[in-house]
């Protein structure tokens, strides 16, 4: 994704993070970084993922995913908060609830949908891909691919470029809460082998996340990187080895003395961007208060877009409702009960979501 302006300067002078020089620190205005900051952790990510497959109650979540009731219940209610679910009681005498997935909620599927295509392609391994999905509309098996809204071609990365929108500019930063990685990744597959897992074992943290939107708005170098996301050396450091080490990046050398190198990504970095412009396209639609930071332009057709993922053999936008799946596993292998001897089932047994 090549830039055609630079973002604004800083507008606004709220309190937030400062330097060590009491001077302010700011960020730059961004959907993704929006979208990120409510779900790019591990454990709220898989929590959604399960509503997609049709957990509505605490112990559903809790069996699928093995976390501990504090852990859940932290969840969950963020989640709820951040608008993700609304409570709906059992019943009228009941104070037990249920987390239904609203509207906003809902709208998250593209993005998981994205995640599992890059999972599949590039994770899934001699076994193949976990889910075989269905789309109900048309009634075809498929492989939903992120597309521009204005042609339905495919987006890659390098056929896209930005401009300021209305709501570009630089925000103050606000302070990151500390906290490890989540739990050994073998975790994140307990109760079924998932491609949005296996995506997130490489990508499930605030910081990976947006060192890698730095890089798809072409920052390479770790000075530039450390400047725009004021992210301690010691923690760059690591996010990189690590993205280096699962084939995200390439580390190339541009300077001998002293020796310096740039962090490239590779086609299967690249690969993920479908994936950040379908949680842009999201955060544009309920973060951003109308005003999108960003506007991307599609080159092969030469009109502004927003990202949108169609079935490959319909062509048209697949919503979680209109979505059904097969396994290509056995649930009994990964601890998770059989769920009767339907082989293909439903995302979610709802309507298109609730406010």
């Amino acid at each position: 994704m090549s830039t055609e302006e630079r973002a604004s300067v800083p507008r606004d002078a709220r309190s937030g993070v400062r330097s060590r020089g009491g001077a302010q620190l700011f960020e730059r205005n961004c959907s993704v970084g929006r979208t990120i900051a409510i779900v790019s952790d591990a454990w709220s990510f898989l929590v959604i993922r399960e509503a997609f497959f049709g957990a509505r109650r605490f112990e559903e979540f809790r069996t699928a995913l093995g976390l501990p009731r504090g852990t859940l219940s932290e969840r969950l209610k963020r989640l709820t908060l951040r608008g993700i679910f609304r409570q709906v009681h059992y019943s009228a005498k009941s104070s037990r609830v249920e987390y239904h997935l609203t509207r906003c909620g809902m709208d998250l599927y593209p993005s998981f949908v994205a995640l599992i295509g890059f999972g599949d392609r590039w994770l899934a391994g001699p076994e193949g891909p976990p889910l075989k999905l269905i789309h109900a509309t048309c009634g075809q098996a498929c492989q939903p691919y992120v597309a521009c809204s204005h042609c339905l071609a495919e987006v890659k990365a390098t056929r896209v470029t930005y401009r300021d929108g209305p709501g570009a500019g630089r925000t103050p930063l606000e302070p990151m809460k500390r906290a490890r990685r989540t739990a050994e990744s073998a975790n994140f597959s307990r109760g079924r082998p998932s491609s949005v897992s296996r995506a997130l074992e490489i990508i499930g943290d605030r910081w990976s996340f947006l060192i890698l939107r730095e890089a798809f708005f072409g920052v390479r170098r770790f000075d530039q990187l450390q400047s725009e996301l004021k992210i301690a050396p010691n923690i760059l450091t690591e996010r990189l080895s690590r993205l280096v080490a699962r084939g995200v990046f390439e580390r190339r050398k541009y300077q001998d003395l002293p020796e310096r190198h740039e962090y490239r990504l590779t086609e299967m970095g690249k690969d993920l961007y479908g994936a950040f412009i379908t949680m842009a396209a999201w955060g544009d639609r309920w973060l951003a208060g109308g005003d999108p930071p960003l506007i991307l332009t599609h080159r092969d057709c030469g009109h502004d877009f927003s990202a949108v993922v169609i079935c490959d053999r319909c062509r048209k936008p697949i919503e979680a409702h209109a979505m059904r799946y097969r396994l290509n596993y056995d649930p009994a292998r990964f601890g998770a009960p059989q769920a009767g001897d339907r082989m293909e089932r439903i995302f979610v047994d709802a309507a298109p979501g609730e406010d």
